[in-house]
């Protein structure tokens, strides 16, 4: 299975490439997150191997265990599940960056748990762009006020917004939640919030995300298969 990685990941760069072509956008303002989860450490070996730098996790004590047993590689990690209290440390000790805040909570347990020999924690909220009933996130209208507060915290920085909108079953449908958040990012922009990262879009919809402004997408079943 590890063998098609590498053609995988060369496919989900032809479709990034073609969006930002279509979007008149250049290729490097897209970064790919390559989501791991659930996938051993000998899979992201392989797609390390043919280029890939970037994980993204769900889980936390599995994220761990992996970055341990892949600690030789210079890889860098993201935290994109949920976070609950009683695992901030362990986000806080072992990531790169964590793109599911949505409390300030969170934030503050992250910042003060945040190694000193470590660079700060690069950090994204998750808005709930579209009211899903059953999805995390702070609610857009509600996002300025977490976002000035995050941004005031030591050992973090504040870089942008993650969604993850319920599936939609249009192109069309799909830009149109995806404009939002690229809306709301831009308007936190100009209430002074140095932002630069929108991780919005996964394996079905990294197209219209890219479309609508997506600095970085989260592809995981179009890379390591599925689940």
């Amino acid at each position: 299975m590890h063998t098609d990685i590498a053609q995988h990941l060369k496919d989900v760069h032809q479709r990034i490439r073609a969006a930002c072509l279509a979007a008149q956008r250049p290729e490097d303002s897209v970064q790919l997150l390559a989501v791991s989860k659930t996938f051993g450490a000998d899979a992201v070996r392989a797609a390390h191997a043919a280029g890939q730098t970037a994980f993204g996790e769900n889980y936390i004590q599995e994220a761990v265990d992996k970055i341990a047993a892949l600690q030789d590689l210079p890889l860098q990690w993201h935290c994109i599940g949920p976070i609950q209290s009683n695992k901030t440390r362990l986000v806080a000790e072992h990531f790169d960056w964590v793109h599911s805040v949505d409390r300030l909570k969170i934030a503050q347990r992250l910042s003060e748990q945040r190694p000193a020999h470590l660079p700060p924690l690069q950090l994204c909220l998750q808005v709930n762009i579209d009211g899903g009933e059953t999805k995390a996130g702070v609610a857009p209208g509600d996002a300025l006020a977490l976002a000035k507060a995050v941004a005031a915290l030591p050992r973090l920085q504040l870089r942008g917004l993650m969604t993850l909108p319920e599936p939609a079953e249009t192109e069309a449908q799909m830009r149109s939640v995806h404009r939002q958040a690229k809306a709301l990012l831009d308007d936190l922009r100009q209430q002074g919030l140095p932002l630069d990262t929108l991780s919005m879009g996964m394996s079905a919809d990294m197209g219209a995300a890219i479309a609508e402004g997506s600095t970085m997408v989260r592809v995981g079943t179009a890379i390591f298969g599925r689940r």
